[in-house]
């Protein structure tokens, strides 16, 4: 189909764009990679009167160390960020960016795009979730930082406001003994996640989990916690015998989705396979 008629403008500046979005109010749409705003459009799911293209502000592409943390700009694209050298010791974010769609859709598709979109089958929500990142937002008042924890509020809704831009996302590396991965299964023909699972494990001096974080993406309207795994493993020893029992609850506190693709008991089961699968891959990264 063939998308409804739009006004179109590229900011070279996120000040730029944060006017054009307070002087365009809920008539306006921040375009950044397209790859989840233009098929909405084609199918007139989303008709914004204005569009505005965010792809040349240079200051929102790339990844940097600084200060411990690395910070990714939020119109790096997935592919960057799969082979970025600065991403060593982001496992589950590396993994997660590379599971996405195809080669095309990685080189265009970015992670700001995809944070603030909230699809809930997408796959970076549940890695920025179990790496504990933070999540800059600049608007009108200026800038504030937001935990994942708090970002994503339900079927493509976050705590992103109005009139504000997405630009930055910062995440610490992995410390010592300390283990992360993303493991999803996905939908045949999109490559979106029927459930995808990021994991990261960190082993105290005595060999038992000292700190443990569960993401689950696909299985419900957004992505989410899986406090029921993490409170289950932590402060075990992380034998296979304890994560099985600790994936258990993956399921909990979700009100799986149920389509053509998968049932709800179906989704339901995958959150307890695939936490499994990455938790172990997770404990293994650890050193355990």
């Amino acid at each position: 189909m063939i998308p409804a008629s739009f006004e179109y403008v590229a900011p070279s500046s996120v000040d730029e764009a944060i006017a054009l979005l307070r002087q365009h109010g809920d008539q306006a749409k921040l375009l950044a990679g397209g790859h989840s705003l233009i098929p909405l459009m084609k199918l007139r799911l989303s008709e914004p009167g204005v569009l505005i293209d965010i792809g040349n502000i240079d200051a929102l592409r790339g990844l940097r160390r600084t200060n411990g943390s690395v910070a990714i700009g939020a119109l790096t694209t997935y592919a960057a960020i799969g082979t970025a050298r600065e991403a060593a010791g982001l496992d589950a974010l590396r993994e997660a960016a590379l599971a996405v769609g195809d080669a095309q859709v990685r080189n265009r598709g970015t992670i700001g795009g995809s944070l603030a979109h909230a699809d809930p089958g997408a796959d970076l929500p549940a890695a920025v979730l179990a790496l504990d990142a933070a999540i800059t937002l600049r608007g009108p008042n200026g800038e504030r930082t937001v935990p994942a924890d708090g970002f994503f509020q339900g079927l493509f809704a976050t705590d992103l406001g109005e009139d504000e831009v997405l630009t930055e996302v910062r995440l610490a590396p992995a410390g010592a003994r300390t283990g992360s991965t993303y493991v999803k299964f996905a939908n045949p023909a999109s490559g979106y996640a029927i459930v995808g699972v990021a994991a990261r494990l960190t082993l105290g001096a005595d060999g038992t989990v000292s700190d443990v974080r569960v993401a689950i993406t696909g299985a419900g309207d957004h992505a989410a916690r899986a406090s029921g795994v993490e409170n289950a493993l932590r402060g075990q020893r992380p034998t296979d015998e304890a994560i099985t029992a600790a994936a258990a609850h993956a399921a909990e506190g979700i009100d799986p989705l149920g389509d053509i693709h998968a049932s709800a008991e179906y989704r339901a089961e995958l959150t307890r396979v695939f936490s499994r699968r990455a938790l172990r891959a997770a404990r293994d990264r650890a050193g355990a």
